[in-house]
């Protein structure tokens, strides 16, 4: 069973086709739990961005923002919708922030996905009759976050780790896997497990494998 993961994360789309969306609102745990249950989002890290300091840490994170990083099949799911459902999750002006570690923030790395947010902030000014004070600016960097800030609310499952550990024999596979990202979305109550077995139904893997990722996801023991 220890195949299964490369092998799916290996025969989903490959990274040269997929986005990538980065972006901070607020506490990043559970914006990656949020966007990682989106059916068409591959995989999701949390970290920092949006500073100057050198090697930022949860600790020490200097002028950097709490952000996730999201890899996306844009066959499956559009920049638009990924920033409509940024701006729909949280209020993104700034006296909601206290500190910059949790201030609205998106990035643009691409002057299409410049374009779209131009245009969908103007949607959301009009949805709110006020200006959107969310910060917007070009991609310069992202550091990833440590380990444990990585599929948080699923690590606070041990039984379900112990049970997940053939599949993950190092903890560090669960931040890029799609299958760990759609279970740390289910157990924060995003999407069900119905809709889990129907998705992995029509992911492009082999049949042994689809068939074996749903009997652990059956059996998983929360």
């Amino acid at each position: 069973m220890t195949t299964i993961i490369s092998t799916l994360e290996r025969e989903l789309p490959d990274t040269a086709v997929l986005e990538t969306a980065t972006f901070g609102m607020g506490c990043f745990w559970s914006p990656d739990a949020q966007f990682g249950s989106l059916s068409g989002v591959i995989r999701t890290r949390t970290g920092y961005a949006g500073g100057t300091s050198n090697s930022p840490t949860y600790r020490q994170m200097g002028d950097h923002t709490e952000t996730i990083q999201v890899e996306f099949d844009p066959g499956q799911i559009h920049f638009e919708e990924i920033v409509r459902e940024f701006w729909r999750s949280h209020y993104p002006n700034r006296d909601a922030y206290k500190e910059r570690q949790y201030i609205s923030l998106i990035f643009w790395q691409s002057e299409a996905q410049r374009l779209s947010l131009e245009k969908l902030k103007k949607e959301k000014e009009q949805q709110l009759n006020e200006p959107v004070e969310t910060e917007i600016r070009p991609f310069d960097g992202f550091t990833e976050a440590e380990e444990r800030h990585q599929k948080y609310y699923l690590k606070r499952y041990p039984k379900a780790l112990d049970q997940l550990a053939e599949l993950y024999p190092d903890a560090s596979l669960l931040t890029r896997s799609t299958f760990a990202a759609r279970l740390n979305g289910f157990v924060k109550g995003f999407g069900s497990r119905q809709q889990l077995l129907e998705e992995i139904g029509e992911w492009p893997i082999a049949d042994k494998y689809r068939a074996l990722l749903r009997q652990v996801l059956l059996e998983l023991k929360w």
